[in-house]
């Protein structure tokens, strides 16, 4: 066997995307038009950088591997450090998240894993003393929304594209 930078041929060929299951778009245009708005109207009025981590978070959380590749590329192109995307399933172990991106990134968790515990009030009093209530109602709707995109990228079984 040859190998290529340590690795072997074998190692080096892709396997294929699962195939699409159903595409909301083109069979659910109205809903996928609406969910669109939600989406711009819940991202509105919250940082760039923050809403992408907190999206690139949930998407990790709910295993949608389309969105964590959209959303990682988006926060690359925001200036975002590829250190951080790697480390948001071990957040809490690193010191490169600021007080109110690890409030944010709490609260993700909370929001994704309703079933495990809802939101504690002490998750959402620590989202609170760092945002103010209208950014706050923002970062919840944005929470929300990219948990509705994951389900339908989950369920649909969207892949990126090849790279």
């Amino acid at each position: 066997m040859t190998t290529t930078n340590d690795r072997t041929e074998a190692t080096e060929a892709t396997v294929p995307a699962p195939a699409q299951r159903i595409s909301l778009p083109d069979l659910a245009p109205e809903y996928y038009k609406a969910m669109s708005a939600v989406e711009r109207a819940a991202r509105r009025g919250v940082d760039p950088v923050l809403a992408e981590l907190v999206k690139v978070h949930a998407s990790m959380i709910n295993g949608c591997a389309f969105c964590i590749d959209m959303h990682s590329t988006d926060a690359l192109k925001n200036g975002e450090q590829q250190h951080r995307l790697l480390s948001l399933p071990a957040w809490r172990e690193t010191s490169w998240f600021t007080a109110k991106e690890r409030a944010a990134l709490a609260l993700t968790e909370s929001v994704t894993l309703l079933t495990q515990g809802h939101v504690p009030d002490a998750v959402y009093d620590e989202a609170a003393a760092h945002f103010e209530p209208a950014e706050l109602a923002q970062l919840i709707a944005l929470i929300t929304t990219i948990n509705a995109w994951n389900r339908i990228g989950v369920a649909s079984r969207l892949s990126p594209a090849a790279k």
